[in-house]
């Protein structure tokens, strides 16, 4: 073969390999999301369908309601048991174990007891560069770093971002600023204000 024609092979199956790759990055979004969407679409229809008056939106309520019920059981001590018992189940299942906990995690990072956006720090890049984030682990010991910290930058416009492992020294928290109002700023690509 010719250099034009392995150069055309090799330029072709980057490209496959590059597309199958976005494809697959695509499914790991779409589908857990699609999935989701559906559950929550026939639990609605299936709450709807249990009131034999039409009442349009009973369901959203009592999804709001059953989850608050959740929330409340979950709270007392005498079915937190229960709880854990459940969710070792869950995570004894491969996929679902990856699924489960990954969403448990982003979900206490926002809310309940240990919330890891609640420090937002700037990041001294470069002389001139600066970006803002959130540490979101002191301790980086574990990886045999024990001089960093992980800090998580949002992305804007997005919900994702990134997570590096930066020098304890080019890290500032920024005192007198809420969390919140950060991680706003952050996602809005820097139009909400920083209050």
């Amino acid at each position: 073969m010719s250099n034009n024609q392995d150069f055309y092979f090799t330029t072709m199956s980057f490209t496959y390999r590059r597309i199958i790759s976005y494809f697959l990055r695509g499914l790991l979004f779409v589908i857990p999301l699609a999935v989701t969407l559906y559950i929550i679409y026939q639990t609605i229809l299936f709450l709807d369908n249990l009131i034999p008056v039409p009442l349009p939106g009973i369901g959203i309520l009592m999804v709001l309601a059953l989850i608050t019920f959740v929330g409340y059981l979950a709270s007392l001590f005498f079915a937190q048991p229960i709880f854990d018992w459940f969710e070792r189940g869950l995570v004894k299942i491969p996929l679902v174990n990856i699924i489960y906990t990954s969403i448990k995690d982003l979900m206490g990072a926002f809310v309940g007891d240990k919330k890891k956006f609640s420090s937002p720090v700037k990041v001294q890049l470069s002389d001139t560069l600066i970006r803002l984030g959130f540490i979101t682990q002191d301790d980086m010991s574990v990886v045999g770093e024990a001089d960093m910290v992980a800090v998580y930058f949002p992305h804007s416009y997005n919900v994702s971002g990134n997570v590096f492992l930066v020098p304890r020294d080019k890290v500032t928290p920024l005192v007198g600023v809420k969390s919140s109002d950060v991680m706003k700023f952050m996602v809005s690509g820097g139009v909400s204000p920083l209050v």
